[in-house]
């Protein structure tokens, strides 16, 4: 049998297994008819947890553009540029989300890992400590980063040239941990 009498059979054969409940329009349906969409801080917060942070970040700027520059929006911005590890604008969003006075303990949190991850260990010390107080000592995350940065702090000496023993660790939604590497 020939290469071309092969493919031939090989086509009559997989065209008798074609699909009949494919939709005859190959592209992305339209608008929805009734007009309602899923609210975009609540996909930006999904997105987070599905640790897609650039598409979080797009959802987040739709959200700020529907609702403002919440303190939510600022802290849920913050979260993402830390979980792409861009430390200086997620310091910058976090600090702003702080100001407000109904910030969470998360928010607290994240701020102190990034001044961690920062070298900035005397300050993330005491971001720690108000998260801990905010949140009642009630999250295990927040009372363990706190110790670790006061371990930290308790090191006499600082060697730049020492390989540095910790790692970022995502927990839960938007809530960062810091460990130790084995």
């Amino acid at each position: 049998m020939t290469k071309t009498a092969l493919a031939l059979a090989l086509l009559i054969a997989l065209a008798g297994c074609s699909d009949s409940t494919l939709p005859e329009d190959p592209f992305a349906p339209g608008v929805a008819d009734s007009g309602h969409s899923t609210d975009p801080l609540t996909v930006a917060h999904r997105l987070v947890r599905a640790q897609e942070y650039e598409l979080a970040l797009q959802a987040f700027s739709r959200a700020a553009l529907k609702d403002g520059m919440t303190p939510e929006i600022m802290a849920g911005m913050g979260t993402a540029n830390l979980g792409l590890r861009r430390l200086g604008q997620a310091e910058t969003l976090l600090r702003d989300a702080i100001k407000a006075e109904d910030a969470v303990p998360e928010t607290w949190n994240n701020l102190g890992v990034v001044l961690m991850e920062r070298g900035e260990t005397a300050e993330a010390s005491q971001i720690f400590r108000h998260a801990y107080a905010l949140d009642n000592g009630e999250s295990d995350a927040i009372r363990d980063n706190l110790r670790l940065a006061l371990a930290k702090l308790d090191e006499a000496v600082y060697d730049p040239d020492t390989e540095q023993e910790y790692k970022i660790v995502r927990r839960g939604s938007g809530d960062f941990l810091i460990r130790k590497i084995r």
